[in-house]
């Protein structure tokens, strides 16, 4: 498999087993976790951050194998979900950032390439994000309309 932008073949890495049962000494239940992620969310804490707060503060190693399917989706399950995908947003942010900096710093031609590669990839990540109605149809990304969104 190669890379989105690289013109070489990268190396996949490893991922974690999940387990299908909760460790031993766990000692949160699954409505418990769920609870505490729901309390999390309100305060405005992504899925991913709510999953560090639960290992760090909680004791709970993955809050999929206590619970038995996703935060992201049990938080959809309990009405709490962004209008945007996690993964969406944090692109989004980027470019922002990177819009700012190319308007203090416009001969930075390194980083105009690096912010067309990113908005090439929010599109393409739009349009999958289209195709499984997690997004309006309409909706199109444009520099002013990744602004409005981020902030």
């Amino acid at each position: 498999m190669s890379r989105i932008h690289g013109g070489r073949k990268g190396r996949s890495g490893s991922h974690r087993p999940y387990p299908l049962t909760p460790p031993s000494w766990e000692t949160l239940d699954a409505e418990e976790v769920g609870e505490e992620a729901v309390k999390l969310s309100k305060t405005g804490l992504s899925p991913a951050q709510i999953g560090a707060v639960l290992r760090d503060s909680y004791g709970v190693p993955s809050a999929r194998s206590v619970t038995g399917r996703r935060l992201s989706a049990l938080l959809k399950e309990k009405g709490i979900s962004p209008e945007l995908p996690e993964d969406f947003q944090a692109l989004l942010k980027r470019v922002v950032h990177l819009q700012r900096h190319l308007a203090t710093h416009p001969y930075d031609n390194s980083n105009r390439r690096g912010l067309q590669l990113m908005e090439a990839r929010i599109r393409r990540l739009a349009r999958y994000y289209r195709r499984r109605k997690q997004l309006p149809e309409t909706w199109s990304y444009t520099a002013a309309s990744a602004v409005l969104q981020v902030e």
